[in-house]
């Protein structure tokens, strides 16, 4: 009897262990997403420093070396939240609200950026900044963290959605 309930104790460690490696694994699957969608958006965004400099801003406009460190954190926070999303919630509507606000993530900066599109950008941006609210609302039973993770990143995408709008208006 004790040996069945040591062999029981043992494989429970071991599963637990095994578990714990999975849930590492998958978070790194989640910032290997995000990873790609910064990454597109990057690609069809070349010169982007450049473009920005060059165009007519408003007076609150922040310098363009703000966005890299901002975008780092927004990211990883980002990634953690669709990470709890999924582990607490499975491949539900809140994650499929994230994945759609990564995508409307992924395609704004080749608009603004890379095709010049402003109009464009801004409608992107609108439904982006849907998207992240979709994801906080319908995140927040399955996780608050991963709700609360998203707050910056909203309240950053309603700031760059203003900038959007006051630079399609400026350079139009």
């Amino acid at each position: 009897m004790d040996r069945n309930h040591a062999r029981a104790r043992r494989r429970a460690r071991t599963s637990g262990r095994a578990g714990g490696r999975r849930r590492w694994w998958s978070l790194l699957g989640f910032v290997t997403v995000v990873f790609c969608a910064a990454v597109i958006g990057g690609l069809g965004a070349r010169d982007s420093s450049t473009v920005y400099a060059g165009l007519e801003q408003p007076a609150w406009a922040p310098p363009a070396g703000v966005f890299g460190p901002i975008w780092t954190v927004l990211y990883a926070m980002i990634a953690v939240s669709g990470w709890l999303i999924w582990r607490r919630g499975g491949f539900g509507p809140a994650l499929w609200a994230w994945s759609a606000q990564l995508a409307f993530n992924a395609v704004w900066s080749p608009l603004f950026f890379g095709a010049g599109q402003y109009g464009l950008a801004f409608a992107d941006i609108v439904l982006l900044w849907s998207a992240v609210g979709g994801t906080v609302l319908l995140s927040y039973p399955i996780s608050r963290a991963a709700a609360t993770l998203l707050l910056p990143y909203w309240a950053w995408v309603s700031y760059a959605a203003l900038l959007n709008l006051a630079i399609w208006q400026l350079n139009a």
